[in-house]
């Protein structure tokens, strides 16, 4: 009784959901609330102003046009959110959710955004489906930010599920780069960053695909 008990704990646990946004959307919360407020004072003040040369209700719609959007980016920037359950890839968005299990996917790959915030994400196709998930991201100066441990490794774990090549590499890269990570390793030393840098030696400015080869050289 006490072994299933056990187990059955241990199974919620494998199953359980884990966040795996590169930065959570509470990071930016006070700077969202801020942001929010400020596009609403401008609003209510394009309202008043407004209405000293034009009727109320037009004054009102000029105020809308000024502040809805901002506040309509804010509210839409902290519902995107993105976790892993399993093998499955749950995508919040404004509208709806979309889910893609990476054991089914048919396509994987890694996709380098060249720039002065270079970022590195993780593209995965299913059907007519496209999830991208970012991994890392990496100034020029070689400061950054990289996907926490426990979503690398479930990452990693979760492309080992599938049956197309190019995912099993991608997983083994992953490792690698948890490994690098958990023993503080220099910026050479980890897979992401060096995929960064293969893009960056190539002057693109335009998001790039690695190739099958250039995957296979991180390992």
């Amino acid at each position: 009784m006490e072994r299933d008990i056990v187990d059955g704990e241990s199974g919620r646990a494998a199953t359980e959901p884990i966040g795996i946004d590169l930065v959570a959307p509470e990071v930016f919360a006070p700077m969202l609330r801020r942001l929010a407020l400020a596009a609403l004072g401008v609003g209510v003040g394009v309202t008043l102003l407004s209405a000293v040369w034009v009727s109320w209700p037009y004054a009102i719609a000029l105020g809308l046009v000024v502040a809805v959007p901002t506040i309509g980016y804010v509210f839409a920037f902290r519902r995107r959110r993105m976790w892993l359950s399993g093998t499955e890839i749950r995508a919040h968005r404004l509208l709806g959710e979309q889910r893609i299990d990476l054991a089914d996917a048919s396509g994987v790959q890694l996709l380098v955004f060249p720039g002065r915030l270079n970022r590195i994400v993780l593209k995965v196709t299913a059907g007519a489906d496209i999830q991208l998930v970012p991994l890392a991201m990496y100034t020029d100066a070689g400061s950054g930010r990289e996907l926490h441990l426990l979503g690398l490794r479930k990452l990693a774990d979760a492309l080992a599920a599938s049956e197309l090549a190019a995912a099993v590499v991608v997983s083994e890269v992953l490792m690698q780069q948890l490994r690098a990570e958990a023993r503080d390793a220099g910026l050479g030393e980890r897979p992401l960053y060096r995929g960064v840098r293969l893009v960056r030696e190539k002057d693109a400015v335009s998001p790039v695909v690695l190739t099958d080869s250039e995957v296979a050289s991180l390992v």
